[in-house]
Formats: structure tokens, sequence, C-alpha cells
């Protein structure tokens, strides 16, 4: 089975560059990797060379089109459809792996499944930290040197026991299994068959729309919330806008009662 990690970027090159160092830590490495990028400068593109020299065994590759607004379902479409991989782990340029992330999800690929875990949310002041130093350490235990959970959820959501032990509290977990682009993992044949993500989905619930299809078609998810640590770096959502919002609830909530399974706003249409 070869996996490809697809991550998604827009205009973050610092904030990339972390990403990009915790994937270079990894326990276990993907085949390949995409950077599946929404129209960012030459800043980012110089981050990717950066890395690609770096790690020249490791194939990388940079999807970009033209910055003509939020279109991170269009980019992540044409990733997938470009991809010759047959499993496909998703995160975003704002998300730090924890070094057993990739190992966590290839172990669990499963046909007819799909996968997605949880993110735990850095606070500014240690995001600005770990932007500072350019680098995330990390402790024997996992953790990001220099962070402290704030409560019980966090503290096992950052995995304090083995993934055996913490994979029995997923399977306990109440929280409902909806796809979460920045930490989501299937087979890209399952993607090909829903017709990838609705690109009239702009941001505020893309990624549950494209999840409730593949519930619809019998890929049933399985929630990693406690044994795939991904830690979230904080960063300002100007693009936040109340009226696309509502759109895309509209569209969520057709797809969820109708049984919808292919999009005609996708990979093929």
């Amino acid at each position: 089975m070869q996996s490809e990690l697809i991550i998604s970027t827009y205009q973050k090159p610092a904030y990339l560059a972390l990403v990009l160092q915790t994937l270079a830590g990894q326990d276990r490495m993907p085949d390949r990797v995409c950077i599946a990028d929404d129209g960012s400068d030459q800043r980012t593109a110089a981050v990717i060379e950066r890395f690609r020299a770096a790690h020249p065994a490791l194939p990388l590759r940079h999807v970009w089109h033209e910055d003509q607004g939020f279109r991170k379902t269009l980019i992540l479409n044409t990733s997938v459809a470009s991809s010759t991989a047959d499993y496909l782990i998703f995160i975003d340029d704002d998300c730090a792996m924890h070094p057993g992330f990739i190992a966590r999800h290839l172990t669990l690929a499963e046909q007819e499944r799909f996968v997605t875990g949880s993110v735990i949310r850095l606070s500014e002041a240690m995001t600005a930290t770990l932007l500072a130093a350019e680098r995330i350490g990390w402790t024997d235990g996992g953790r990001p040197e220099g962070w402290a959970p704030r409560g019980l959820s966090e503290w096992l959501k950052s995995m304090p026991l083995p993934a055996g032990v913490m994979g029995w509290l997923d399977r306990l977990s109440p929280v409902k299994c909806n796809w979460a682009g920045g930490n989501s993992s299937t087979f890209r044949a399952h993607i090909l068959a829903v017709n990838g993500f609705d690109t009239r989905m702009e941001y505020g619930g893309e990624d549950k729309e494209f999840g409730a299809r593949l519930t619809n078609a019998g890929i049933r998810g399985r929630h990693l919330r406690y044994s795939a640590p991904l830690y979230h770096l904080e960063h300002p959502r100007g693009y936040v806008d109340a009226e696309v919002k509502r759109r895309n609830r509209e569209i969520i909530e057709a797809t969820r009662a109708t049984g919808k399974v292919w999009t005609d706003s996708g990979i093929a249409g």
C-alpha cells in the first residue's frame, strides 16, 4: 500500500515550515508528500524547496493554483486526482504532528473506513514561541517542549499512554465522528467514489460535507480522539464569513437528509 500525506496550505510559510519539521521527525514516513497550495506566493515555494533539498529521498510535489479566494476544496481535488498513492492522509499547514501521527493513521488503514482525529489548540503565546524558535522539540512523553495541557481533555488528547491503550479510549468517546480536514485519512478509491470534495463549499464545514457523503456511501468513520495527537498553531481568521457558513450548513444538511453520495461539483465535474 502506497501512502501520501496531503498538506493544504495558503500564505502561512512559517507555519508550514514548522509542520514540515514535524514531518521529518515521524516514526514512520509516508511514501510521498503533496503540498496542496491554494495560491500562496513565492515564500511558500521557498519553504518547500528548502525541505525538498534537505530530504531528497522523500518524494514531494507542490500542487498550486492561482489565488482567487478560498478554493481549498478545488486544490484538494486536484491533488487527489493527480495522486498515485493508494492511501491519503490529510492535514493543514497549521497542524504540527506528534511523532507517531503518520504511523497511527497507516496502522488503522482499512477498506470501507475513514479515520479522523482531533486537534489540541495551542495558545497564541505558545504558537508565537514555536514560530520564533522555528522548531518544535518533543519531550520523552511525546509532547511539545514547553507545553502543558490545560485540563484533562488536552492531557488525554496528548496520548499520555501508548497508542494501543489510548485506542480503547477512542472507542469509548461519545464525540460524533466527522471527517476533520486537518486530521483524517482514507483510501483514494473511497474519495473518488464520492467524486471528492464539493467545490461549492467555501470556508466553514467543507470537511463535514465530504465526510457525510463518505458515510452515505457506506464508508464508516473511526474517531482517533486520543491516539493521533495533532497540535494546532493559532492564527487570525479574517476570512470567516457568516453568510458563507450559512450556505455551507444548508448544503451539509441537504447531504445528510437525502443520503447523497456523489457531488456534481467535484473531481469529475
